[in-house]
């Protein structure tokens, strides 16, 4: 329940900003006081909406209401994360194993998000010119990792792979911009998908959600 009207509150990187406070009752009968952020977009969203509306139970000397709008903004990072965790890094294990190896495994799979993080970084700064959040696959390079990993702790002997670990900040910086700068992006490029076409109409049985193949195979 509202109290009171929309007060400004200023203006963030997509538009106006609007505040105002509201109760929120939970399902103990328990009354909180909220507050409401609108974002009047200064160009509509890809849903075509024009208006974003937000409900936080953060103080206002914890975060302003642009601070409370830019946080939003970047909620889809923590959502593709874990689309990538789900997807190219299989974080989620379909087996029959205890919770406790279900959570190694999801584990697992965070530290290999954060290393994706450093190549993806490291790509990006060595190849300035190519689009490298776009063009590059998620699932090329876990599977090029996957595949070159166990061929590489065969061939390359362990006193070689010490230069990582010795490496200050800096030069294991540059030594990954080194290595990034040989890698060919066009193995990793991803595969855009075709525009949609529209189904084929249909010439016969219009109407009818659902035809048996039984009944058409016993009327011939």
């Amino acid at each position: 329940m509202p109290e009171g009207g929309l007060t400004g509150a200023g203006t963030g990187a997509d538009g106006a900003l609007f505040e105002q406070a509201v109760q929120v009752t939970d399902a103990e009968g328990h009354t909180w006081t909220w507050r409401r952020i609108v974002l009047e977009l200064e160009r509509p969203s890809r849903n075509g909406d024009q208006q974003l509306t937000l409900l936080t139970n953060l103080p206002a000397e914890a975060a302003d209401a642009a601070t409370v709008a830019e946080l939003y903004r970047s909620r889809w990072t923590i959502e593709t994360a874990f689309q990538k965790l789900e997807g190219p890094l299989n974080s989620e294990l379909n087996t029959l194993g205890y919770p406790q190896a279900a959570l190694f495994g999801f584990c697992l799979a965070l530290v290999a998000f954060n290393l994706y993080a450093v190549v993806m970084a490291a790509l990006r700064a060595a190849h300035p010119e190519a689009n490298v959040d776009e063009t590059v696959s998620e699932y090329y390079l876990a599977g090029e990792i996957a595949r070159t990993s166990e061929g590489l702790t065969i061939a390359v002997e362990e006193q070689h792979w010490q230069v990582f670990a010795q490496a200050d900040r800096a030069q294991l910086c540059a030594l990954l911009l080194a290595l990034a700068q040989r890698v060919n992006l066009k193995k990793l490029r991803k595969s855009p998908r075709g525009p949609k076409k529209p189904p084929t109409p249909r010439t016969k049985h219009k109407g009818k959600p659902h035809v048996s193949t039984a009944k058409l195979l016993a009327g011939r």
